[in-house]
C-alpha cells in the first residue's frame, strides 16, 4: 500500500502521460522541487507508478484509443478550478506524437513544452538528425540509409554490400514508426556479424510491411563506458537554460531494451554540452531534449547518434546531481520567464543496478576505483528516493536481483563493442 503523504499545492497541476521509469523520474523531480503529487495517465497500470508517493495513477485500459485518452485529459482539465494552469508532459516517443496530433484541443487546457509537428518529424528521424549535425560540424557515425518505401524500385540499396567490415549496427531511423511493425526477432538495435545476417533482417523488414528508413552504421568500438548522455532544456523564448551530461557505465542488454543506460556518472563534459546547445539553437528547439553520443576510442572523436525529443528515461541523474529538471519547465511555461543558464557538473552515480554488478563490468581499473569512491556518498537510485515507502524500497531490491539474472543470461561479460 502506498504510504500517506500531504502533497503541497504549488498553484498548478502536472499531468504526465505514460508508465514506468519514464514517468516516475519526472514525477520525482516535481515532488522533490515542489512537494506536489502529479497525475500519471496510463493505458496499462504499472506498479511503480501506483505505489509511488510522487503521483496518482489514472488507468484508461489496454484498449483505450488515442481519442479516449484525449477525452480523459479533457475531463481532467474540466475538473480543475477555472484559470488554474496545468502542464502536460510525456517521456515516450509515441505519446509525444499523440500530444502533437491533438495539440489544438489540448492547448486550450494545458501548457505544452515540446516542438511542433514539423520539427518533431524531422528530429525523430535519425537520418535527418545526422544531416543537421553535418551542417553544424558536429560529428556523427558513418551511416548507410535504406528507404524501405522504395524497395520495389530498380537500384534500391537495401541489399547492396555495406562499405565496412562486419560487425555492423542496424536501427530504425524513426522509433515511433518502427513501433507499429512486428516480426520475429525484432529488436531496438541490431548487431550483424555477417552479410547473411544483414540480408536476413532486410527480408524480415520487407515481410513485416515496414516502409520507413533503416540505418546501417559502422560499429564504433568501445563498450558501454564509451557512451554519453546529454539532457537539456530550451525555453519557448529561445534560451537553453539546462545542460547536463553523463558517462554511461552499463546499459541494459535485453533485446527490447538494448541501448538504454542503467548506470551513469555525471560530470563536466564541456565539448558535449556546447555541441548540444549549438544544435538546439540551430533548429529553434523548445522543451526537453536528450542526446545519445559515443566516443570513438580509436580517435577520441565524439559521435552524436540521435536526439530524443523528450527528457529521456533516466533524467533523474540531472535532478540527483542537484538541479531539478522540473524547475526549468515550470519557470518557462508556468511563470513565463527563463532561468539563468545552468550547466550541471557535480559528480553523482545514477544507477538502477546493484553497484557490485556495475563494478563487475568496468574493465578500466582506474574507472572502477573512481566509481567505487563516488558510490560511497554519491549513489542515487530513483527507486530509493527518500520519501518513498517500503514497497518501493523492496522493489529496488527485487529489481536489482532481476537485473543480475538478466545480465547473466544475455550479457555475461563485458565485450569490446558492448554487444
Amino acid at each position: 500500500m502506498r504510504p500517506p503523504s500531504s502533497p503541497v499545492d504549488p498553484g498548478f497541476d502536472v499531468v504526465v502521460l505514460g508508465a514506468g521509469l519514464n514517468s516516475l523520474n519526472l514525477t520525482i523531480a516535481f515532488h522533490r522541487q515542489y512537494g506536489m503529487r502529479c497525475t500519471t495517465v496510463v493505458r496499462v497500470p504499472v506498479a511503480m507508478n501506483q505505489h509511488t508517493v510522487t503521483s496518482d495513477q489514472l488507468v484508461l485500459g489496454a484498449d483505450a484509443t488515442d481519442e479516449q485518452m484525449r477525452d480523459a485529459l479533457l475531463e481532467l482539465a474540466a475538473g480543475r478550478p477555472a484559470g488554474r494552469p496545468a502542464l502536460l508532459l510525456t517521456n515516450a516517443d509515441s505519446l509525444i506524437e499523440f500530444i502533437d496530433r491533438f495539440r489544438s484541443e489540448l492547448e486550450e487546457h494545458y501548457l505544452l513544452a515540446q516542438v511542433d509537428g514539423a520539427l518533431l518529424s524531422r528530429l525523430a528521424d535519425k537520418a535527418e538528425f545526422a544531416e543537421i549535425c553535418a551542417e553544424l560540424g558536429i560529428g556523427t557515425v558513418p551511416t548507410v540509409i535504406v528507404d524501405f518505401a522504395r524497395a520495389e524500385e530498380t537500384g534500391w540499396n537495401g541489399e547492396q554490400e555495406l562499405p565496412w567490415t562486419f560487425p555492423v549496427v542496424g536501427k530504425a531511423a524513426n522509433t515511433a514508426e518502427y513501433h507499429h511493425v512486428d516480426f520475429p526477432g525484432k529488436r531496438k538495435v541490431f548487431f550483424f556479424e555477417s552479410r547473411e545476417e544483414h540480408l536476413d533482417l532486410v527480408r524480415r523488414l520487407r515481410g513485416s510491411g515496414f516502409t520507413g528508413r533503416f540505418l546501417f552504421q559502422e560499429l564504433i568500438p568501445g563498450d558501454d563506458t564509451a557512451q554519453r548522455s546529454i539532457t537539456a532544456y530550451r525555453s519557448s523564448r529561445g534560451k537553453v537554460t539546462l545542460l547536463c551530461a553523463a558517462q554511461v557505465l552499463l546499459g541494459e542488454h535485453t533485446p527490447e531494451a538494448l541501448g538504454r543506460p542503467a548506470a551513469m556518472i555525471t560530470g563536466d563534459f564541456p565539448s558535449l554540452t556546447a555541441a548540444a546547445e549549438r544544435f538546439l539553437d540551430a533548429v529553434d528547439y523548445v522543451g526537453f531534449a536528450n542526446f545519445d553520443v559515443k566516443i570513438d576510442p580509436r580517435t577520441g572523436a565524439e559521435c552524436f547518434f540521435e536526439i530524443n525529443p523528450r527528457i529521456g528515461r533516466n533524467n533523474y541523474y540531472v535532478t540527483a546531481a542537484g538541479e531539478s529538471v522540473a524547475r526549468h519547465v515550470v519557470a518557462d511555461r508556468i511563470h513565463d520567464r527563463d532561468l539563468d543558464r545552468v550547466v550541471v557538473t557535480r559528480e553523482i552515480l545514477y544507477s538502477i543496478l546493484p553497484v557490485a554488478l556495475v563494478l563487475r563490468y568496468l574493465r578500466d581499473p582506474a574507472l572502477r576505483e573512481h566509481i567505487r569512491r563516488v558510490a560511497r556518498t554519491g549513489l542515487r537510485n530513483p527507486f530509493r528516493y527518500r520519501p518513498e515507502g517500503l514497497w518501493m524500497r523492496a522493489y529496488s531490491v527485487v529489481s536489482g536481483l532481476n537485473f543480475v539474472r538478466k545480465y547473466r543470461a544475455v550479457y555475461p561479460r563485458p565485450t569490446d563493442t558492448g554487444f
